[in-house]
């Protein structure tokens, strides 16, 4: 099976020997990060730092023209990845003969939310989440396409993943995150992720809704939560409290909101590429699910992009719904963190991959090449030659 490594541009700029390394591993692409988020990332083998703080979700490319003028346009990075790093990584990787992808991170941004924050979810309660742009509006959803187009089809570029393309919600790794003390399910996540900026109020009016209304349900059916009742979890709870045609006509607007914005950045990023480049969406099998793997209709995700590209950090069972929609091209990817310290299993990997292909994976992708410990990187390559 083909396998692709992650990667920050960080970890191989600066560093003679990181695209060697990362070709040891047996892998023969880099999905190599272009637009990413903010973090915090350790560099356990770079000859001249330890510690790379992205402060904010940035470019780590020069900025193209078409951000000119315009209100809402992606930020550049400071110095922890000064001037066109990517591009300078991507050169790195490809002299070694490793194909590169760029990895695009759309609607996960903290800065733009704090800057703009009429452009953020806004929960039932008024709070905003400034991490989240709603990508139900039409200047942020206008952003988002462009930002894809330009920081997929990097120069050299073979392909692109691109994280975050739909709805971001409640759940979020925030710095000295304190949001875990009522537990909340796949329902409570729901509700709170449902948003009622203009936008969105005028959405759901559309499903004859009125959003005032619906606000007040949301509140009502979470207060239990808040009080310790247990969160049934899944969609039937999610019925159970709003009741069946009133959550039906919420997923009805947030489904199509998300669908015809994947099918728009896609066709943008189509259109700025060469022939045969190829587009995935890092996707969960269930549309109403928020997050860096958006929630999808397999049939409809996959008549629209190459593939997909599916977190199995906790088992395979996600890439059946896919493959029952696969063609024959279709590329499935099975995401694998590879990272012990981030809970991942580097040593289970072949195993791991043997499971996926028997449920239709065509590929592997390995988080994160970058932050890997050595004894992780040793296994990786015990695994890889395992699978080969």
């Amino acid at each position: 099976m083909k396998a692709s490594a992650f990667v920050y541009p960080w970890d191989v700029d600066g560093d003679p020997d990181a695209p060697a390394r990362i070709a040891a591993l047996g892998v023969r692409q880099a999905t190599l990060a272009s637009a990413y988020h903010s973090t915090r990332a350790l560099t356990p083998r770079h000859p001249r730092h330890r510690v790379v703080t992205a402060e904010y979700a940035a470019l780590l490319y020069p900025a193209g023209p078409r951000w000119a003028g315009r209100g809402l346009r992606p930020y550049a990075a400071g110095r922890w990845a000064g001037g066109d790093a990517h591009g300078r990584a991507a050169e790195a990787l490809t002299e070694a003969g490793i194909e590169v992808h760029t990895w695009v991170v759309l609607a996960h941004n903290s800065r733009l939310g704090a800057e703009h924050p009429d452009t953020s979810v806004v929960n039932a309660y008024g709070d905003r989440y400034p991490w989240a742009p709603c990508i139900a509006q039409p200047a942020t959803r206008a952003y988002l396409v462009d930002l894809a187009a330009e920081a997929a089809v990097r120069p050299g570029a073979h392909g692109t993943e691109l994280e975050s393309l739909g709805w971001y919600g409640l759940a979020h790794l925030h710095a000295h995150d304190k949001t875990s003390g009522v537990a909340l399910g796949e329902a409570g996540q729901y509700l709170m992720s449902l948003c009622f900026c203009p936008d969105c109020r005028a959405g759901y009016g559309a499903q004859g809704l009125d959003a005032g209304e619906l606000a007040a349900a949301v509140r009502t059916a979470l207060e239990p939560l808040w009080r310790g009742a247990p969160d049934d979890g899944g969609w039937p709870a999610v019925e159970k409290l709003l009741g069946p045609d009133t959550a039906a006509a919420t997923r009805a607007w947030r489904d199509t909101t998300a669908r015809t914005l994947q099918e728009e950045a896609v066709t943008a990023v189509r259109a700025a590429a060469p022939e045969g480049f190829q587009v995935l969406l890092h996707a969960d099998p269930v549309s109403y699910h928020c997050g860096a793997n958006a929630g999808v209709d397999p049939a409809h995700v996959l008549s629209v992009a190459d593939g997909v590209v599916v977190p199995c950090a906790g088992g395979t069972a996600l890439l059946a719904p896919f493959a029952a929609q696969a063609r024959p091209d279709t590329v499935l990817v099975a995401n694998f963190t590879v990272v012990t310290g981030m809970g991942g299993s580097p040593g289970t990997l072949a195993a791991d991959a043997a499971r996926a292909r028997v449920e239709g994976a065509t590929e592997l992708r390995l988080y994160h090449a970058g932050l890997a410990s050595d004894p992780d990187l040793e296994a990786v390559r015990e695994a890889l030659s395992a699978v080969r």
